[in-house]
């Protein structure tokens, strides 16, 4: 692995933050205690000093630790809806294409960290898949603009935005509801800063179910690309290190599938981007 990977875990009750080598994982929270989490090193504008500390002896294997969500207090995550092409015609509803972007937010416990369990609630069977690209703010910024917009990205990690579909219907103007279902999505295996990788690149993302390829695009054909939306979103509200926006998920969710193919208990969802990683859990049932 070339690119520095920053991934945040548990191990042995701890709860620490590290860098993911081909050896294992380097424990940077032992070494950087000024910054006592992954959040802290970004809003100190800390990854090269995570860069140079990301070396010698492994601490950890990922085997052996519980992947958390790689920034577990966000303040702001905002996720954007339909925003690749044909997006709309899914819904075989007539709609117009949007002049703005659908936004709405989520709630830190609705996520989970790679490899761990996602929760199908026991309120609804539809249960459903997104896979997305997920933007790491590194810079704090309020109305940026669009050239410099990219500067404003810290690093680049995925996301699987699980919904409870009909759920995200119970309201006419919102689908906060079906969106923030305790342990109902993921987001890592880790962050990619944005110095290894150009979030102005075209980045190729899908998301497969039980080895089935679902959702496949390419970054190039967003509606509203990355510029596009920190520009918009930045015009609004100040965006700051470890904010994250999520920025769309490709047609073939299992909703949109005739008959729907939603998710069941034992199922295994991988979103991948090459440049990123895979992100990979698996459906269990809620207690």
């Amino acid at each position: 692995m070339t690119s520095l990977r920053l991934a945040t875990f548990k191990a042995n009750g701890r709860v620490s933050y590290g860098a993911v080598t081909d050896s294992g994982i380097v424990d940077l929270g032992k070494k950087l205690a000024k910054y006592p989490t992954l959040l802290d090193a970004f809003r100190g504008g800390a990854l090269a000093e995570a860069r140079a500390a990301a070396t010698g002896k492994a601490d950890y294997q990922i085997k052996d630790v519980e992947m958390l969500p790689p920034l577990l207090a966000p303040e702001k995550i905002i996720c954007v809806g339909i925003n690749y092409p044909e997006r709309s015609a899914e819904y075989k509803d007539g709609r117009e294409a949007p002049k703005y972007p659908n936004l709405f937010c989520r709630f830190p416990p609705s996520l989970v960290g790679h490899e761990q369990p996602i929760v199908r609630p026991k309120v609804s069977e539809k249960f459903d898949y997104e896979g997305e690209i997920v933007l790491v703010i590194g810079k704090e910024g309020r109305h940026v603009p669009k050239e410099k917009a990219l500067g404003l990205i810290g690093g680049l990690t995925l996301g699987n935005e699980g919904s409870v579909r009909d759920w995200l219907r119970h309201g006419t103007l919102n689908v906060t509801q079906g969106k923030n279902f305790d342990r109902s999505g993921s987001l890592g295996p880790w962050i990619v800063p944005a110095d290894d990788l150009d979030p102005g690149k075209s980045l190729h993302l899908t998301t497969r179910i039980n080895g089935e390829l679902r959702q496949e695009d390419r970054t190039e054909r967003l509606t509203w690309g990355f510029a596009w939306l920190i520009n918009y979103i930045s015009t609004f509200t100040t965006l700051r290190p470890g904010d994250l926006i999520w920025t769309g998920t490709p047609t073939g969710a299992g909703g949109h599938h005739n008959p729907p193919k939603w998710l069941k208990p034992g199922d295994v969802v991988e979103v991948e981007v090459p440049e990123i990683g895979v992100l990979r859990n698996k459906v269990v049932d809620e207690v």
